[in-house]
């Protein structure tokens, strides 16, 4: 199974994972749209809604950019009428959005909590919710959030329980909707990497230069978010799944080409937090 005029509708996807993984689409003839914020150029960030659908045109898909914001009801609604009505359908949700903090709780800002809350939890639930009805008529529909496993050692649950909260229940949705919806044949499934992942999230939130230097290149995540989302839905459906893992049943054993600095040993790449 490949994604050949499959479509898939992204939250977000500007720029590094998200348009990683819709390049990847794209290379199959995917339809890609996206809806992301980024209108205008970010003075620090590289990419907008419409660079990004230049980017996957380029790689052979078809891209429908739509200026959106995920915590806004309309403009959901919106970017799922308008998906439907370009492409004939939705195949895919990929809900990527995410908004990071990591400070603790009482030096978490209580806007910075609710933004987390709204874009992370409240955006996964509501985009993938709007797509439920179209996404039934779909031959293989999937949802993918890029979101990690429950783990609920105290070890994560205190790092920074803000963010915590806000990944965790990005999950606990997508788990809920694969749960909810399985007579329907759509699968739900989460998606985390062992490994920081070369980002501008990472470098501006968790270590600057010398996190990158230890990370993977968003197109580990790519590779492996293919690979789900071409499984046969009715059975690969609820699952917390390791990017890595994911590559290595699909027979992946050497993972070098994946450093972001060339030549980086897999033993001093930075783990990832909530593994």
């Amino acid at each position: 199974m490949t994604l050949t005029g499959k479509t898939i509708l992204m939250s977000g996807g500007s720029r590094g994972i998200g348009l990683a993984i819709a390049l990847r689409a794209a290379r199959d003839g995917a339809n890609i749209a996206l809806m992301a914020k980024t209108d205008t150029p970010h003075p620090k960030l590289e990419g907008t809604v419409h660079s990004a659908a230049e980017a996957i045109e380029a790689a052979g898909g078809r891209a429908l950019p739509i200026v959106g914001d995920v915590r806004n009801d309309d403009d959901i609604t919106e970017a799922v009428m308008k998906t439907q009505g370009e492409f004939g359908g939705i195949d895919i949700v990929v809900n990527n959005a995410s908004v990071i903090d990591l400070s603790g709780s009482r030096d978490l800002a209580a806007k910075k909590y609710d933004l987390m809350q709204d874009v992370n939890v409240r955006g996964t639930f509501m985009l993938s919710r709007a797509a439920v009805p179209i996404l039934k008529d779909a031959e293989n529909p999937h949802i993918l959030s890029l979101s990690p496993p429950l783990n609920i050692t105290p070890r994560w649950l205190g790092a920074h329980t803000g963010y915590t909260l806000a990944k965790y229940g990005m999950t606990m949705a997508t788990l809920g909707m694969a749960a909810e919806f399985a007579d329907d044949g759509i699968a739900a499934n989460a998606l985390w990497p062992e490994t920081t992942i070369a980002t501008a999230a990472v470098q501006f939130a968790l270590g600057g230069d010398r996190m990158m230097k230890v990370s993977r290149t968003p197109e580990v995540y790519a590779d492996a978010a293919y690979e789900v989302l071409t499984k046969p839905a009715r059975e690969y459906t609820g699952q917390t799944l390791i990017v890595e893992q994911v590559l290595r049943d699909a027979g992946v054993t050497d993972f070098a080409k994946y450093a972001a600095t060339p030549g980086t040993p897999d033993s001093e790449l930075f783990p990832d937090i909530f593994l």
